[in-house]
């Protein structure tokens, strides 16, 4: 119940003061391609339970059908502003709604798509669905920039799966086995200050 009542209390917070921002970045997205301002794709949450994650789109519109789900940052369906806004991790966001919805929690393992669940170990599945998807978490702290990891990739998705995923299975397993309200304050703080200086 505290978890929650953090979330919902920050999350909210979060929105009031971004909210000029995320008007401003929608602004930007229309102008610089057709398409809707948001991307809101289905994502395994707690317990299985499949839900629409908001973000900014940052691709062409269609773009699911011109390419695999793992994105390196010189993917050619990239626009314009959504290749700065996923630089700088600036289309999650509007996840702070998800939050708020309680769909989701500030510190958690990342949301993935349900074929990404799928391909789970049974038991891994069952622990990390567990509990509820984050904003961030320590997975996305190990690795900030995936995209420039996949850079070059003639297939990203299978790079994600090799140089990617299995670490970020380990930690996923690690937060939920010694999740704590401090850990998440850590997590929290660490995340800030990735954004701010790397």
């Amino acid at each position: 119940m505290i978890k929650r009542l953090f979330d919902f209390i920050f999350s909210l917070i979060g929105l009031i003061i971004v909210s000029p921002f995320l008007i401003l970045i929608a602004i930007l997205i229309k102008l610089d391609s057709q398409g809707p301002v948001f991307y809101r794709g289905t994502r395994m949450g707690k317990n299985g339970q499949p839900f629409n994650i908001f973000k900014f789109r940052t691709m062409v519109s269609g773009a699911e059908k011109l390419g695999g789900p793992s994105t390196a940052s010189d993917d050619r369906r990239l626009t314009q502003i959504g290749n700065f806004l996923k630089k700088y991790q600036i289309d999650e966001m509007p996840q702070l709604i998800n939050v708020l919805k309680g769909e989701m929690s500030l510190v958690g393992p990342r949301p993935d798509v349900p074929s990404e669940v799928e391909s789970l170990e049974p038991e891994t599945r069952k622990i990390v669905l567990s509990i509820k998807p984050g904003m961030t978490s320590l997975a996305a702290l190990a690795n900030p920039h995936e995209g420039e990891v996949l850079r070059g990739s003639k297939d990203p998705h299978k790079a994600y799966c090799e140089k990617i995923k299995p670490e970020k299975i380990r930690l996923n397993l690690e937060y939920v086995r010694q999740r704590s309200f401090w850990l998440d304050i850590k997590i929290i703080i660490k995340t800030f200050f990735t954004a701010v200086f790397k």
